[in-house]
């Protein structure tokens, strides 16, 4: 009995410090769009390409500090690894600018909805992409965020494509990483995708200021150190994620994934001060319950598959 006990210990520690991370990593995530408030009137194109070169340098000094280059050189070295991080890189790049764009143009509330549908649609790429087939709770949460755009299109007066190109590109960007598995830490992976974008950034960094268009040296010493603190934000909440993920179960981070797009919501809503018009709340209302559902399946799904079979001993889950 002692030994049990002492053995759960540990594990429930490490569960409080897994969760403790992953709201961390989600928290910054959500508090994100503040930081793009303090950073104008750089424009999203200026504030993603700083953020990937700065990202490169704090990446580079983490991995002297954590002697890691050797594996960032097998990535290198491989090329179908380095060929998955690529286009893992610009579907990311994608990502970053459309968010920025779009809380930085008064379209945070369109942004925060791209992160409620991403599950919904990472649900649909299983099916489009996998051919995975879903389960009844499955198909209503994907029928649900089929019509919630439908009516959020009529409230917006056009297709929501921020929420959709955030969503999708989110999801796909996921669907690659998941191809690589756990390879590559998250340090490593960052490392390696923000060095494949560096030519770009560099070069957009070259036209804006030959343009007139950077403000990162012309709008005083704070605007600067503000702007190169790009890539501690970045990566981070990546780190935090990463310790997180070691240390809970898919349940639980999926729970947790959620935080992040109600914190940039209400930040649109008190902060930005945007509108929500009936048809908005109808269209999120129809999301969240969606999102419901596939939480409701999810934990259903996971007490199904935990319980033992006649005859087998009940495990601790591994890695928590």
């Amino acid at each position: 009995m002692s030994r049990t006990r002492t053995s759960q210990r540990p594990a429930r520690s490490d569960n409080a410090t897994g969760i403790l991370f992953g709201i961390g990593a989600y928290g910054l995530w959500g508090m994100l769009p503040l930081y793009f408030l303090i950073l104008l009137p750089a424009t999203a194109v200026e504030i993603v390409a700083n953020r990937v070169l700065w990202s490169l340098i704090f990446c580079a000094l983490l991995l002297t500090v954590l002697r890691s280059w050797g594996k960032v050189r097998a990535a290198l070295a491989d090329r179908r690894m380095l060929g998955t991080l690529t286009v893992a890189a610009l579907l990311i790049a994608v990502n970053w600018l459309v968010y920025t764009y779009g809380v930085t143009n008064g379209h945070a509330v369109e942004a925060s909805l791209g992160y409620f549908i991403n599950p919904i649609v990472s649900v649909l790429l299983g099916v489009l992409v996998l051919r995975e087939k879903l389960r009844p709770l499955q198909w209503t949460a994907v029928g649900m965020g089929l019509v919630a755009v439908v009516v959020l299109a009529v409230g917006y007066g056009n297709v929501p494509w921020i929420a959709l190109a955030l969503a999708f590109s989110f999801g796909f960007y996921g669907f690659v990483k998941k191809r690589v598995g756990p390879s590559v830490d998250a340090v490593t992976s960052l490392s390696v995708e923000t060095a494949v974008l560096t030519p770009i950034a560099a070069g957009v960094m070259i036209w804006l200021t030959l343009s007139g268009g950077a403000t990162l040296t012309t709008e005083g010493p704070g605007h600067f150190w503000i702007m190169a603190a790009s890539g501690v934000i970045t990566a981070v909440p990546l780190i935090f994620f990463g310790a997180a993920a070691r240390r809970l179960p898919l349940t639980t981070i999926g729970m947790l994934q959620y935080l992040a797009p109600v914190l940039q919501f209400i930040l649109a809503l008190t902060v930005f001060g945007e509108e929500m018009p009936l048809e908005r709340w109808v269209g999120f209302g129809l999301v969240w319950v969606g999102l419901a559902l596939l939480t409701v399946d999810m934990l259903r799904t996971v007490r199904k598959n935990a319980r033992p079979r006649r005859g087998t001993p009940l495990e601790e889950p591994a890695g928590v």
